[in-house]
């Protein structure tokens, strides 16, 4: 680490801990040079505390904005595409992401969005306290700030490579983390930029949300069978440290989905609402966090939802509009 916040990476690379007012405390953003500049990798949630971070930043390593070149997002989470816009005004660069990765961003954050409404629906009628409802709602605007404004993409998808670096990248489609996650395989060095899609220590969040395509575990774990294929030597992740042993890490992280869908089911001998399980599961970490309570409920609900596509769990609508669920 040269300064606080800022570590010089092989091949010239910078890693940035960009600040987030979380529990994981800060995101990994890249910036990677090329002969005509830099591309810069997930900038980073917007706060005072980012853009100040970023300005120091680039001061130091003498960086202008004009100097970057192109901006590619892994995923649409806030954490990820929060500065996004703020560098594309700077720089005049190109936002390169998912065209699913927008829309879903457009849903959450943009003009006419709906979201919130959708997921407070969600939630209630698997079990979430009313008077939650009202606070959730805040919660979730309260981001709009932080990712505003939103860039203007040109879109990628998986099948497809970019240039980064001087060097070709493949575009690989990794969904279950979130709705368009893209990872980066550079084959001759046999680098990954995996995003959130695997992280060291810590299992990536799979959330069950309005709006997006059913099986969402099993779709994050397919993915992962696909990552398995490649040779990845080091990986560069969203959060913590750059790894190795991908391979090794994917064995753990499906590993652990399948504890905890074994641990739910049995908790479902009794019916629960997908609010009790949730709380069974995560309680003392979710107590007075909003945030924390969301990623908590959402994954709980894609893992119910991924019992009741293996015949494992089924729920039912009691006469208040809620559904309890039950082992099947």
């Amino acid at each position: 680490m040269t300064r606080e916040g800022e570590e010089r990476l092989d091949g010239g690379w910078l890693r940035v801990k960009v600040p987030l007012p979380f529990a994981l405390r800060y995101v990994n953003a890249y910036l990677i040079p090329g002969d005509d500049g830099w591309t810069l990798i997930d900038p980073g949630l917007r706060t005072p505390d980012s853009e100040r971070l970023w300005l120091d930043v680039m001061g130091r390593c003498g960086v202008d904005a004009a100097d970057i070149r192109a901006i590619v997002l892994t995923h649409q989470h806030p954490d990820h595409i929060g500065l996004a816009g703020w560098f594309q005004e700077r720089s005049g660069a190109p936002v390169y992401m998912s065209e699913r990765a927008y829309a879903y961003a457009m849903r959450l954050w943009g003009p006419g969005r709906t979201f919130t409404a959708e997921l407070q629906a969600l939630y209630r009628e698997n079990g979430l306290p009313r008077g939650m409802e009202e606070a959730l709602a805040e919660h979730l605007e309260s981001f709009v700030a932080m990712v505003s404004p939103l860039p203007e993409p040109v879109f990628i998808q998986g099948g497809g490579t970019i240039g980064i670096g001087g060097r070709a990248w493949e575009i690989l489609d990794t969904p279950g983390h979130a709705d368009g996650h893209l990872c980066f395989w550079q084959r001759e060095s046999r680098i990954m930029l995996c995003g959130d899609q695997v992280l060291p220590g810590i299992t990536p969040n799979i959330s069950l949300l309005p709006g997006a395509e059913p099986g969402v575990l099993a779709r994050y774990l397919h993915s992962l069978a696909e990552l398995e294929t490649f040779e990845t030597i080091l990986a560069y992740p969203g959060h913590r440290d750059p790894f190795r042993g991908m391979r090794d890490r994917i064995g753990e992280i499906r590993a652990h989905h399948v504890r905890r869908l074994a641990a739910m089911e049995e908790m479902l001998a009794e019916p629960l609402t997908g609010y009790e399980v949730c709380m069974r599961l995560f309680g003392e970490r979710v107590q007075g966090s909003l945030h924390n309570l969301r990623f908590a409920m959402s994954e709980t609900l894609a893992h119910l939802e991924h019992l009741a596509g293996e015949g494992r769990a089924a729920s039912a609508r009691g006469a208040d509009g809620i559904l309890r669920w039950r082992r099947g």
